[in-house]
């Protein structure tokens, strides 16, 4: 586990500019993909919903990808990110439960994790000089690969929805409930993180 003093201080107007190539692919991307799945929730149709969620799909890669390219991370960026994937989210996955309305136990323990629980953690890079929850592993590289890594994004979600593509609703429920567990989990030990933080980082 890292101390904070030996981590590399972010500029201080590091995140400050929204004008910047991947914030306008993350506002273009939730903005189409929240319209198109508002569209498919009203009219019923898993085809705009699948274009809404490509969309994001996408979209979510290609800012990302600019960011790190351009040398555009920031942490108004990653904050931004953060909130966009939520809005792009809950739309889709109403659009989802009216679908199929089965999936109603695993959308409700999807969502209480990914809207409420993670992006407390997601936004706690913010205590750190960090750009964003990418850098985490320079704080805690377990909580890192848990949550923020790529298999570990990957494992987040990727399991819930192979579940429900499959039509396994039953591994679906139990793949959100252990993400579930390790987010609970990464809370108890940021808990121990933040309370090892200098009482300036506070004021």
């Amino acid at each position: 586990m890292s101390s904070i003093r030996l981590l590399q201080p972010v500029e201080a107007t590091a995140g400050v500019s929204l004008g910047t190539v991947p914030n306008i692919i993350t506002v273009v991307r939730t903005v189409a993909a929240v319209v198109l799945g508002g569209a498919g929730v009203a009219a019923s149709s898993l085809v705009l919903l699948t274009v809404a969620y490509a969309v994001y799909w996408v979209g979510d890669i290609a800012d990302g990808w600019c960011a790190r390219r351009l040398g555009q991370e920031t942490r108004i960026g990653a904050v931004l990110d953060i909130v966009s994937d939520r809005a792009c989210t809950s739309v889709l996955c109403v659009g989802l439960v009216a679908q199929f309305p089965s999936i109603e136990p695993v959308a409700a323990v999807f969502l209480l994790t990914f809207m409420f629980l993670d992006p407390m953690l997601s936004l706690s890079f913010l205590y750190w000089p960090l750009l964003g929850p990418n850098d985490f592993h320079r704080v805690d590289r377990v909580v890192w690969l848990l949550n923020w890594s790529l298999p570990g994004k990957a494992a987040n979600t990727g399991g819930v929805i192979l579940g429900i593509a499959l039509g396994q609703y039953g591994v679906a429920l139990a793949v959100a409930v252990a993400v579930l567990a390790v987010k609970l989990w990464t809370a108890v030990r940021l808990q121990g993180l933040l309370r090892a933080l200098p009482a300036t980082a506070f004021a």
